[in-house]
């Protein structure tokens, strides 16, 4: 459906025409774990992989696989591959391209959760991580070494919203041999899509934008089919043949989706971080509002960073649509429509003045997650990233006055009078 525009995709991909099942024109949640097969040798076929359809619930299930198609076809991939979670999608990643005495290197302000994987929970199994300025192209280059076999960064950091330049990161990386993996879970597929940028692979966590309602979890992997991975000579776990799996080449057996595949095929069918049907049905529900949703967030999230920047209770303000924010330029050119509804602010009188401003809110629910269509708010030094170290911490700028904001998509005015409100409500302790 190349051929129609974005709104339409994310209504019809995967499901043009009725279930030849049922006639049904939504998308049916089939909830079986197993399927039949027609005899002996169409089993042999499906486990060979020369026949793509369904075997077990854990690799695959027809509701997750429109919502697969739907989201690749979004961001413009060749395949997709939907998990239990967005945590589990990153670590399927590196887990496909990294191997014990290998290296990655990462964007130092990335979401913390993921910062604490890298650095820790991957580290005893050998794996090695920089994290880096990705602002800074002189030392993300500097910091690829020859065991190097991953760069990863974010669209927009988290907490943030600092903006890499991916088009200059995806040409230092491609010079070396190594792809670019994208967590684009803050820009979403409408707002900005990666491989366009020279991204290779793409990573959500749907539970956010994509699911939209907080209701869910799961995890989306795009695989660009833009990398080679024969080429490279750093891969052989796609271009050579896979003694777990019949000693099959991915490359060979999957072409450009060979990464997708590879993932499936063994690290989802080893360690079994599958979606649910019924996950996956919910989070086509989110996709198929995605673009209406954002419209209703960007329109919001310009008028309260309006509003922020002329409060006096804010000593800064962290978005790139100010033109003093570092990342402007990037912002104009990668997101010209608008975008970064989560983002912080620095509040004067510190940590005491940040919960204080944080318990009197009442629109804004206290909570670790973002891009629900309500608005949320968090103190991130003593949440969502808590796991990072003092200067780790002051390194992602992230400070006890720190407050993350996710601008939901109920009317302004009543966002802004809430934001208001627990100013005033600080305004003593601030005085003081």
């Amino acid at each position: 459906m190349t051929e129609y525009r974005f709104e339409t995709k994310a209504l019809h991909v995967g499901q043009e025409q009725a279930d030849p099942a049922s006639d049904s024109r939504a998308v049916p949640i089939y909830q079986t774990t197993s399927y039949v097969f027609r005899n002996a040798q169409h089993a042999a076929d499906r486990f060979g992989l020369r026949d793509a359809g369904n075997i077990y619930g854990r690799l695959t299930n027809s509701t997750q696989g429109v919502f697969e198609d739907r989201i690749a076809a979004l961001e413009g991939g060749v395949a997709g591959l939907a998990v239990a979670s967005g945590a589990a999608a990153i670590t399927y990643v590196i887990q496909a391209l990294a191997r014990g005495g290998d290296h990655v290197v990462a964007q130092k302000t990335i979401y913390g959760g993921t910062a604490n994987l890298l650095k820790h929970t991957l580290a005893p199994f050998g794996i090695d991580t920089s994290f880096v300025d990705a602002q800074n192209l002189a030392e993300v280059e500097s910091a690829i070494r020859d065991t190097t076999k991953l760069v990863f960064i974010e669209t927009l950091g988290n907490p943030n919203s600092d903006i890499p330049d991916i088009d200059a990161i995806a040409k230092i990386a491609h010079a070396h041999g190594i792809p670019v993996a994208v967590d684009n879970t803050f820009g979403t597929p409408y707002l900005f899509r990666p491989i366009e940028h020279g991204a290779d692979i793409v990573i959500h966590s749907a539970t956010k934008f994509i699911g939209g309602h907080g209701t869910t979890l799961g995890g989306v992997i795009v695989d660009g089919g833009t990398f080679d991975w024969v080429a490279s000579g750093r891969f052989p776990q796609f271009s050579e043949p896979n003694a777990s799996y019949h000693g099959v080449s991915f490359v060979q057996a999957a072409g450009p989706a060979a990464l997708a595949a590879y993932i499936r095929a063994i690290l989802l069918r080893d360690t079994g971080a599958c979606i649910s049907p019924f996950n996956a049905w919910l989070l086509l529900q989110g996709t198929e509002t995605l673009a209406v949703r954002l419209d209703r967030h960007i329109e919001n999230t310009k008028k309260v960073v309006e509003y922020l920047a002329a409060q006096s209770l804010v000593e800064k303000l962290n978005h790139p649509s100010l033109p003093e924010h570092p990342d402007h330029e990037l912002y104009e050119r990668y997101f010209p429509d608008g975008g970064a509804s989560i983002f912080t602010f620095e509040i004067k009188g510190g940590k005491e003045a940040a919960y204080a401003f944080i318990d009197n809110l009442k629109i804004f629910s206290l909570l670790a997650n973002v891009a629900d269509v309500k608005s949320l708010v968090v103190h991130p030094y003593d949440t969502t990233h808590a796991e990072l170290t003092a200067e780790e911490l002051a390194d992602a700028g992230i400070t006890q006055a720190t407050v993350r904001l996710s601008i939901g998509i109920e009317a302004a005015e009543d966002i802004i009078g809430d934001l208001d409100q627990a100013f005033q409500a600080v305004s003593d302790i601030v005085a003081a």
